[in-house]
This record gives structure tokens, sequence and C-alpha cells, in this order.
């Protein structure tokens, strides 16, 4: 007897449900799995972080923010030359593993994770000296809007930097644009990223590529002049 359509259809459906899930895990980490996907990720993004950091200077004694921060490798690098890191992130997992990662510097008080969204973030304005977004704003909801609310937090003169390793228009593009497009992210190239930056009220924009492995990082500033007269 022939196997019934249904049984021939259950390990497509099975494999369609695993992905789905992995999907869901990249985009948002719950406390369970999500511990595996998050410690995945500090492994994965840290020669992307390293390559980012060399274009970005901490002042000593600046207090930073990490967006996204994920399984909180960045925050640990950035608390390395920040005198106070904060990270936020909207998944409870990526909270929770952040934490687990920096327990001794937050026990020091000089590491803080919250969970919070990217479009309102709970600080005051003028907070931040350096934020660092990496490998996080392909799902921000509102590109622009959230570029502002970031700007708000930032003192004059403080410098927001973005930092990818898909872009539009990469070396990687034809492979990564596929699965990107599949995770629901936002796909921008060197001019968007750009014209995202000026258009939310940044200046001094500078973008750095690493072509043969198809990273950006972006770096913009809060004007001083405008903010300086308040």
């Amino acid at each position: 007897m022939p196997p019934s359509p249904y049984m021939l259809a259950l390990p497509y459906a099975v494999m369609l449900g695993l992905g789905l899930y992995v999907v869901r895990q990249v985009k948002k980490p719950d406390r369970f799995a999500g511990r595996l996907f998050t410690s995945l990720m500090n492994s994965s993004h840290a020669p992307l972080t390293d390559w980012a950091l060399t274009h970005l200077k901490i002042p000593e004694g600046s207090t930073a923010l990490d967006v996204g921060c994920g399984g909180g490798e960045t925050i640990h690098k950035l608390a390395s030359k920040a005198a106070q890191v904060y990270g936020i992130d909207y998944a409870a997992g990526s909270v929770a593993a952040s934490r687990a990662h920096n327990k001794r510097l937050i026990a020091d008080r000089r590491v803080h994770v919250e969970q919070a969204s990217v479009s309102q973030l709970p600080f005051p304005d003028g907070q931040f000296d350096v934020v660092t977004a990496i490998e996080t704003q392909y799902y921000w909801p509102n590109l622009q809007g959230d570029m502002k609310e970031i700007l708000r937090v930032l003192k004059p003169g403080g410098r927001l930097m973005v930092v990818a390793e898909s872009y539009k228009g990469a070396r990687n593009d034809a492979v990564l644009g596929p699965v990107m497009k599949l995770l629901g992210s936002s796909r921008l190239s060197v001019d968007d990223h750009r014209a995202l930056f000026l258009a939310a009220g940044y200046e001094n924009v500078e973008i750095a590529e690493e072509r043969r492995k198809g990273w950006i990082c972006v770096i913009g500033a809060k004007p001083v002049a405008i903010y300086s007269t308040l």
C-alpha cells in the first residue's frame, strides 16, 4: 500500500516548521533555545565587531549604549574602553544571555542591561557618548524614526555606529540577499545608509566597507551647534 499524501508531506512540514523556528530565534531569541543562538551570535559576530570597533573612537570615561545587544559580547568589548555601558534588546532571551555573559561587570555596576525597544529607549536626552548597533538594524520597525530616537539619547557630538554583514550591492549579496529577505529584513545600499543617517539628523557620516567579506560600518554624529543653543 503506497504511503498517503499526508505521510509524504510530513517531512517537508517538519522541515518548514524547524526553519521558521530558526528564523524566529535569529530575529527574537527566547529564554531557552535562544541561549544557544545568542552564544552562536557572540562567536560569529566577533570578527565583524572587532573590525568595526577599529573605526570608532571611544573617549576615556565615556558612556556607551549597545542597541540590540544579543548575547552581550559587544557590551563586554565596549566595557574595556567605556566607563559605563548599557545594553538593550527587545528579546527576553537576549537580555538573559547578555546579563549572564556580563555578570561580573553588572555586579561592578559598570554594565546595565534592560529589555526595551529601539523605538522607545528608556533613557533621558543626551546620555550617551557612543551608541552601537551591530547586526540589528535590519529588524527595526521604523528605520528613520528609530534613528531619531537614538539621536535623542546621544550627547551633542556623540556618535552612532551601525554595522552589518549584509547590505545591498555587497559582494555576498547574491547569497545573503535571499536569506535576509526570508528574515523580513531591510535591504540598504551604501547610498541608502548615508541618506538614512542624513535624513535622521546626523552629520559627518563616514562609511567603511570590507568588500572581501561584505561588511559595512556607518558612523554619524549628532550635531553640536544646533543643540548647544537650546
